[in-house]
């Protein structure tokens, strides 16, 4: 789920903050910068590494190279080599989150520091339907003695296989000449810079109380 990434980066830190240690400093303008921010790419070297993921917070730092103030600015600008922690689960990996909500789109479920994670309705358990007035899916399940309605209420632990990850690149932009011609319609949909597919079709995948009620 959690993954070390190798960054390299150049902190530039004011004059007021050079009475602390270089390394506290430079830990918290890294943090400013990263926590909780999605990369959809990084550059290490002459690389370009895609797909990075949920930056959470620093490990360590392994490398600093010297520092430079540069003409008309007294901070003090630093190269950084470091490792930060990352949320980025490999895909097949077992995950288990909280129902948030359903959709007809599907079951979304959260981790708590993540949300935007869904389970399309092909990946639930099978028969599955969407109850429109309780705006919850079900699974019918089929036992000897007929077919049982097993709902997937909000708040409910669920434990779901990661198939499929997507990165959008959400920087802003400047509108388009379409755009501009159609002010009266809606404005876009705001998309999520990075997003996890989900899947319960397989035996003991689905909300815990399933497979552990007796």
């Amino acid at each position: 789920m959690f993954v070390l990434v190798e960054m390299v980066d150049t902190v530039r830190i004011p004059p007021w903050q050079f009475e602390r240690k270089l390394n506290d400093s430079i830990a918290e303008e890294l943090n400013k910068k990263l926590a909780n921010k999605v990369l959809g790419h990084k550059v290490l070297g002459n690389k370009v590494v895609y797909n990075v993921g949920l930056c959470i917070c620093l490990f360590d730092i392994t490398k600093l190279e010297d520092a430079y103030v540069f003409p008309g600015d007294g901070a003090s600008h630093t190269k950084v080599h470091f490792r930060y922690v990352v949320f980025h689960p490999f895909l097949d990996e077992i995950l288990i989150g909280k129902i948030k909500g359903c959709s007809p789109e599907g079951v979304h479920v959260s981790l708590g520091f993540f949300e935007d994670i869904l389970i399309p309705p092909e990946s639930l358990q099978q028969p599955a339907k969407f109850d429109d007035a309780e705006q919850v899916w079900v699974w019918e399940y089929e036992t000897e003695e007929g077919a049982h309605d097993l709902y997937m209420d909000t708040g409910e632990e669920i434990r779901f296989r990661v198939v499929d990850e997507s990165f959008v690149d959400t920087s802003p932009t400047g509108p388009s000449s379409a755009e501009v011609a159609s002010t009266s319609e809606e404005p876009p949909k705001k998309e999520a810079p990075y997003t996890l597919v989900g899947s319960i079709s397989e035996p003991g995948l689905g909300l815990l109380s399933w497979w552990t009620s007796s």
